[in-house]
């Protein structure tokens, strides 16, 4: 009788032990999952944010341009900083110009979206140059497409100036030679500074 007694209190004993532990057991089972769970939500949280791009930037195009040491003349010529995006249009301009300023070359790229682009810019420029010459003369050149010249006196009379067009592929230039109003630059000159120009421009776009 004693002996079923101590029975039942071993079997009680060892079922309250097995109890306690698969509790315990339970319940460290239970922490990680729920860390796991915390865990995945965070870390979809963070990647479904917005995601942020930088804004395009706009081509720098100054490859285009020749440089002062491709002006070849009696006297030195030197380069301003490049201005990209001239009057809001794709493309660049610099100002080369004499250290006294008694001669002066603007070079003006601009790049359309094609070569007829190009060439109804070209067209319309024709007839725009009225602020800077003056009853302007108009001539041709050996460059590119559709090459035109006016040449003249300023408004104010206070320079000679002769504008030289062309197109090159989907690029549009303007090179406006300023100087005495005595003296137009020669053509052979003009032909020689456009013509590298063309060059640069058929190097950097592909042409």
């Amino acid at each position: 009788m004693r002996n079923s007694r101590m029975l039942v209190v071993g079997v009680a004993a060892a079922t309250a032990l097995t109890v306690s532990v698969a509790g315990c057991g339970g319940n460290k089972t239970s922490s990680p999952a729920s860390t796991t769970k915390s865990g995945s939500a965070t870390s979809a949280t963070s990647s479904s944010g917005p995601s942020s791009s930088a804004p395009a930037q706009p081509t720098d195009y100054t490859g285009l341009l020749i440089q002062a040491t491709d002006i070849n003349a009696p006297i030195q010529f030197n380069g301003s900083p490049p201005v990209n995006n001239p009057n809001g249009q794709p493309g660049v301009a610099t100002t080369f110009s004499t250290q006294d300023g008694s001669h002066a070359i603007k070079d003006t790229i601009q790049v359309f979206a094609d070569p007829a682009a190009a060439t109804d810019a070209l067209n319309a420029a024709k007839g725009g140059q009225g602020n800077a010459i003056k009853d302007p003369q108009t001539g041709s050149a050996n460059v590119g497409t559709g090459a035109t010249t006016l040449s003249g006196i300023a408004p104010d009379k206070s320079k000679g100036v002769l504008i030289l067009l062309f197109t090159e592929g989907k690029a549009f230039v303007t090179l406006q030679f300023d100087g005495p109003t005595d003296s137009l630059p020669p053509q052979d000159f003009v032909n020689d500074v456009a013509q590298k120009q063309d060059a640069a421009i058929k190097k950097g776009l592909g042409g």
